[in-house]
């Protein structure tokens, strides 16, 4: 078996395995194996990146929703298996990639619009619409201070060309009046995020993901509301992992984040007790 990696290297978890090789592609459960997701067996392979964006975004049956760079649309239909009822819609710069998420989809049991376009030139079928939440997993590095991945599909999802102030802006057109953007990513790039964020939206939310207790946050989600009022806020730290340090093999995520990836429960910024 060949175990998926994500962004930050194999997830070493049960919940997700690699069960066919097809012409270059596997075939991959996530949630449980509620979901079945074909991606390039080289290049870039979802982790658990995708799956815990999409617990976090608070979509209602009958909203209306958009990923942007939906890469093998992992994100979406994790949403999708979550919440019934919703309209999906995506965009992916890679034309092979789009077509799997247009096939996962499809195989899944779900109408999603998979749209192959850039977002520097937005399709005008995107142009003229808005949406009830907008979310995405940009790039996490910046070519201009990284090494390039060899492979072009990983490449393309790594490696950061558009910049992510520009990501945010694109997001925030894209969403209706009241309704949320949520993005993934490396909590080294916090500041400029929120830097950006705060021209576009309001009601902003951070929650910190930190791999073990006493550990710094590797990854924050971070949502915002188009013409949000609310505070600021900082939400205490969504702990991954449980025990200090990994010390048997297989996995040790802590209860609620196994229900996140096992069983597709939502992912709650304000954590009750």
């Amino acid at each position: 078996m060949i175990a998926p990696r994500g962004r930050f290297g194999t997830t070493g978890s049960t919940w997700m395995a690699d069960t066919r090789a097809e012409d270059g592609v596997t075939t991959d459960d996530f949630l449980g194996g509620r979901l079945r997701i074909h991606q390039p067996k080289r290049g870039y392979r979802a982790g658990i990146d995708p799956v815990l964006l999409a617990a976090s975004v608070p979509a209602q049956a009958g909203d209306t929703v958009l990923e942007l760079g939906c890469g093998v649309g992992t994100a979406l239909l994790c949403l999708a298996r979550r919440v019934p009822g919703l309209s999906l819609t995506g965009i992916e710069i890679q034309p092979d990639y789009a077509d799997l998420a247009r096939r996962n989809a499809a195989e899944n049991g779900f109408e999603a619009r998979i749209i192959t376009g850039d977002l520097a030139q937005m399709p005008a079928e995107l142009t003229q619409r808005q949406f009830s939440h907008v979310f995405a997993n940009p790039p996490y590095f910046d070519r201009a201070s990284s090494t390039p991945a060899r492979d072009h599909g990983r490449e393309t999802a790594l490696g950061e060309t558009l910049s992510l102030a520009e990501w945010i802006a694109v997001a925030a057109r894209r969403t209706a009046p009241k309704g949320h953007v949520c993005l993934i990513h490396r909590a080294a790039k916090l500041p400029e995020i929120l830097t950006a964020a705060s021209q576009h939206l309001g009601s902003l939310e951070v929650l910190p993901l930190i791999p073990r207790a006493g550990r710094a946050a590797h990854l924050v989600l971070v949502r915002g509301r188009k013409g949000g009022k609310a505070a600021f806020k900082l939400h205490a730290g969504w702990v991954l992992h449980e025990g200090a340090s990994h010390e048997v093999d297989g996995e040790n995520y802590t209860r609620a984040t196994a229900c996140i990836l096992r069983e597709g429960a939502d992912l709650p910024f304000q954590q009750v007790c």
